[in-house]
């Protein structure tokens, strides 16, 4: 019997990976396996929930076994890989041992957790798939105050949802602007504005110390003294690539499980895509190239050789209150930062010496010229 094509992780990468597999190869035997419930959805949707109404079931598109069908695979849901054997091409499931003929992680990152004194550390919720997002709307339910740690991309799109869904939120991260590592800190300051006529306020500096409960809810202690009543937290402090299985089996890792462009890890027959890996030196959590590496990936698994590319890939961020796209200049390319506009329209451009654009972060109105911008992006990955 054939042994199958394996994909750990049934996300936007295991999910869109199986998809393009199967437009090419309808035959050789294919297994998902994954540690949650085996929806079908789109992470990035976790961050417009409530301003669309939308509960996890709303967010879900698919059920696991609908998805079989879809795909001709089996998926087994609820479940953990214990270890990797790439010596004789098996994985264990527990004392269960399960053949590959070629194994795909797609597993994906795991959320940046630290730990708070207090009587209330089971009040702070990460979210980070479909399950924590239902968790947290369960723990939310008629309440009003949210305390969001993180001011980064995904604390800020989380911000701005909240406030739409009707809470009331402050924010809390130890950085002097929102999204330190993406924007320019003009583009910065044009979303931090927006965001604070919307409600939000901010602690841009201070960070968590302790969180404890009150008779009005959960009473958080922050390192510069001050004091925050609120009623439930959400995380939203970073990702971390998951690579504990794949050091564990001996392969090579570094801020993700280290892959070239063909997505090959350091031992044959086992692959990595989407947040877990890092493509010849780059790892970037971002639906795009996740999409490039499934498209390339399926290639290879269906027996041609495909090395992938990744083009200029713009960041849309979800927050509509000030609309922001932004495209980090590629790694080792130095350039100059103009800045243009005002308020909450701002156009910042980085050129390097000869003039080309590098990259951009454009705010509010400024988003409309994004496509004519994107013309003149250098590839990120050529």
């Amino acid at each position: 019997m054939t042994a199958p094509v394996v994909i750990v992780g049934t996300g936007l990468a295991g999910y869109n990976l199986a998809r393009e597999f199967r437009k090419l190869d309808g035959e050789t035997p294919l297994l998902l396996i994954t540690a949650d419930d085996g929806r079908s959805y789109s992470k990035p949707m976790l961050s417009i929930g409530f301003g669309k109404k939308k509960d996890a079931d709303g967010l879900g598109m698919a059920e696991p076994g609908v998805m079989a069908d879809q795909l001709k695979a089996e998926i087994r849901t609820h479940t953990r890989i214990s270890g990797i054997d790439p010596g004789h091409k098996r994985l264990w499931i527990g004392e269960e041992q399960v053949a590959y003929r070629d194994l795909i992680l797609a597993w994906g990152a795991q959320t940046v957790q630290v730990p708070v004194e207090g009587d209330a550390e089971d009040s702070i919720f990460p979210i980070n798939d479909l399950e924590d997002y239902a968790r947290f709307r369960t723990a939310a339910q008629g309440k009003r105050r949210v305390l969001l740690l993180g001011a980064g991309l995904i604390g800020c799109e989380f911000a701005n949802d909240l406030m739409l869904g009707g809470y009331e939120v402050e924010l809390v991260a130890p950085c002097e602007q929102v999204m330190p590592t993406l924007l320019h800190p003009a583009a910065a300051a044009a979303v931090q504005a927006g965001l604070e006529g919307l409600g939000a306020r901010f602690h841009l500096g201070p960070v968590l110390t302790r969180l404890q409960r009150s008779a009005e809810g959960l009473e958080a202690h922050l390192s510069d003294g001050t004091a925050i009543a609120c009623d439930v937290v959400v995380s939203a402090i970073g990702l971390r690539p998951r690579v504990d299985l794949a050091a564990a089996a001996g392969l090579e890792v570094n801020r993700g499980v280290v892959v070239d462009r063909q997505l090959k890890t350091s031992h044959a027959n086992i692959y990595a895509l989407g947040d877990c890996a890092e493509v010849d030196g780059l790892n970037l959590l971002y639906v795009m190239p996740l999409m490039s590496c499934a498209r390339a990936l399926a290639q290879t698994l269906a027996g041609t050789p495909t090395q992938v590319k990744y083009g200029p890939m713009p960041i849309t961020v979800k927050t509509p209150v000030c609309p922001l796209v932004v495209s980090p200049p590629p790694r080792g390319r130095e350039g100059s930062w103009s800045v243009e506009g005002e308020g909450a329209d701002i156009k910042v451009l980085c050129r390097d010496a000869e003039g080309s654009l590098l990259g951009y972060a454009l705010t509010g109105a400024a988003v409309s010229e994004k496509l004519a911008l994107n013309k003149q992006l250098p590839p990120l990955l050529a």
